[in-house]
């Protein structure tokens, strides 16, 4: 019997070094060393080094200058990395659709476009960095009119801040929401009087 006990408290052990240790440090290693930037968490720093964001975590960009997220299913505040969650609520959820409801009728006051999905709906753990482009267009002439510049301006930087998939095939085309604000701050650093 204390065989038995000695064999399993040396299993106990060696398993917990194994895969408790070894292995996590093992991979952690590899990360650093094969894409640094993003086993780091992808950070962007300002011209000063200061960390002001993450390229793989959505920021709650409010203004009407600045290009807007996804809504966020995640913490109270919204945006809480610590909990990053979808919502959990069917299709058939009342709930959901009232959300949805309350969305599409706050961004009906910025026009008439189609409102593309991504525009209502919280993705999967609530912390998407990404919109559609059809997202990204149809809030251009608010960005525009905010920052006094034409509507061509933004669709630029816009464009020149879209990805395409992988391949050509891999995923849909997105708009990172914080390279473009970064990218809208950098042009347009100022509001200027609207265009003639």
């Amino acid at each position: 019997m204390f065989a038995q006990a000695r064999a399993a408290l040396f299993a106990t052990v060696f398993f917990t070094l194994l895969l408790g240790v070894a292995y996590p440090l093992a991979v952690t290693g590899v990360a650093q060393l094969a894409f640094p930037d993003q086993a780091g968490g992808s950070l962007v720093r300002d011209a000063a080094g200061r960390v002001i964001g993450s390229r793989l975590i959505a920021q709650p960009f409010a203004e009407a200058r600045y290009l807007h997220p996804r809504p966020s299913a995640a913490g109270a505040d919204g945006y809480d990395a610590s909990g990053s969650s979808g919502s959990n609520l069917g299709p058939l959820n009342p709930a959901l659709a009232a959300r949805i409801g309350r969305t599409a009728a706050g961004l009906r006051a910025d026009g008439p476009a189609p409102i593309p999905a991504d525009a209502v709906t919280a993705s999967g753990s609530g912390l998407d960095p990404d919109v559609s482009p059809a997202n990204a267009a149809r809030q251009a002439p608010r960005i525009a009119a905010a920052r006094g510049v034409a509507v061509g301006e933004v669709q630029r930087v816009i464009a020149a801040h879209t990805r395409q998939p992988a391949l050509g095939i891999l995923g849909q085309p997105a708009v990172n929401v914080l390279a473009v604000n970064l990218a809208l701050d950098a042009r347009f650093p100022r509001a200027h009087p609207p265009p003639r």
